[in-house]
């Protein structure tokens, strides 16, 4: 879109957008920054606010952004779909949801074949723990401290993270194992020497907390509102067959991990070298267009036959949206992309980690990575996070945070982006700690 027409067709500026999102919305809506930045328009790995301030969108729309805002091929399909037909339900098949089916068939990992739509992550995560629950006759779900799964009752009650729990009363049979936090051990271990005691302890917590017959496992294979906590390479290999003997399957949340973002495969749990029986998906599966997916072994997906309908899943313009996206990945090898470039910023974080000792930990894969700030003996400092905040924002560059302290920074560019782009951001990032 032209800066012309944009201006063309702008109404509103920022402040008077502000106002209204104040005196219209959920104080609960919340919003970056001491003072919220208004996106109108985008284009690539630039976001713009109404006055045509320019940013370097190094989060992605949180991970979701995943072949750059508005990409021309995506929405070519999408605005094509739209002229044809915008929505049927789940009562009819469309020629749409048969071939993004097909295509998650063959693209994921194992055996997974059979997939239900929604509309977001937090449908996906609940329709997996529903159908592992009837699959298995069990009702026990063992989820991860410091794990996020979403915004429904479900949702926060595997969520495990304190500032994301609301309402007090959550649901029960839900357990929560350590997480495989290595920089912050549980046990106070450190690896390699710990004998992945964060999994084998998830046997201890089976055995004590719960009936002993549990339905599944849910876990990220990098928890990403977490902080990108990344796990040993041995960890699903030890957790996996534990959850296996105790009657459990195994459910991946590849929400945002899913398609490329952390380098060489398409999904994250690949490069555990596990098979998942359940996967959800959702954010950059469809480049920002919303949707969600649920892809199960036939057995499993087979098991339930009752009536469920989802009036926006499979919705033929996110189809057409998802199956783009994913064609884009493979024509440009984004996957590759995602693991070469991210090598350049990891390489970069990490320099940047020897020049201030407030960075305590640089973690993740591909374009999925994160930077940790602490104070001494690793006391999380959230105040710096603030600071750079704002500091980046003065440059025009956006990031992301998370962690339970809030002092993680999340970095996670579309996977489109070049080295020189990261070379910008990190200088940026270099030029805003000076003056945190």
């Amino acid at each position: 879109m032209s800066e012309a027409k944009v201006n063309e067709e702008k109404k509103l500026g920022s402040e008077e957008i502000r106002a209204k999102h104040k005196e219209y919305l959920f104080p609960s809506v919340a919003n970056y920054y001491k003072e919220s930045l208004v996106i109108d328009y985008a284009e690539g790995m630039y976001v713009y606010d109404p006055e045509g301030n320019k940013y370097l969108d190094f989060f992605g729309g949180i991970l979701t952004i995943s072949v750059g805002h508005c990409n021309p091929k995506v929405t070519k399909k999408i605005n094509e779909q739209v002229n044809k037909l915008q929505h049927t339900s789940t009562l009819y098949p469309n020629e749409k949801i048969v071939a993004l089916a097909e295509k998650l068939a063959e693209i994921t990992p194992g055996e997974l074949k059979k997939s239900f739509f929604t509309s977001s992550g937090t449908e996906a995560d609940e329709t997996a723990v529903f159908l592992a629950k009837h699959f298995t006759g069990n009702q026990e779900i063992i989820a991860l401290r410091h794990s996020y799964s979403g915004r429904s009752l479900l949702a926060m009650s595997m969520t495990g993270h304190a500032p994301w729990r609301h309402g007090g009363t959550h649901i029960p049979g839900i357990k929560h194992a350590v997480s495989p936090y290595c920089y912050r051990c549980p046990f106070g271990l450190e690896y390699p020497g710990c004998d992945i005691k964060c999994a084998q302890d998830i046997e201890e917590l089976i055995m004590t907390t719960t009936s002993g017959k549990i339905a599944g496992f849910i876990a990220e294979p990098i928890q990403g509102v977490g902080g990108f906590i990344t796990p040993p390479p041995e960890y699903f290999k030890v957790a996996v067959p534990i959850v296996k003997k105790y009657g459990g399957v195994f459910i991946c949340d590849e929400v945002q991990t899913g398609f490329g973002r952390t380098g060489k495969r398409m999904f994250g749990i690949e490069h555990w070298e596990v098979e998942p029986d359940i996967m959800t998906m959702a954010k950059g599966i469809a480049n920002g267009v919303p949707l969600g997916a649920t892809i199960a072994r036939t057995e499993i997906a087979d098991s339930f036959t009752g009536l469920t309908i989802s009036t926006f899943g499979g919705n033929p313009v996110s189809m057409a949206a998802a199956l783009a996206t994913i064609e884009v990945m493979e024509e440009e090898n984004l996957a590759e992309n995602a693991y070469e470039v991210g090598q350049h910023l990891r390489a970069g974080l990490e320099d940047l980690q020897k020049k201030y000792p407030s960075i305590g930990d640089v973690r993740g894969k591909g374009l999925m990575q994160a930077c940790e700030f602490v104070k001494e003996n690793k006391v999380p400092d959230s105040a710096i996070v603030v600071k750079l905040f704002e500091e980046l924002k003065k440059q025009g560059v956006l990031i992301g945070k998370g962690g339970l302290y809030g002092n993680v920074v999340r970095i996670s560019p579309p996977l489109t982006v070049t080295k020189s782009e990261v070379d910008d951001f990190i200088k940026a990032m270099d030029e805003a700690l000076a003056k945190c």
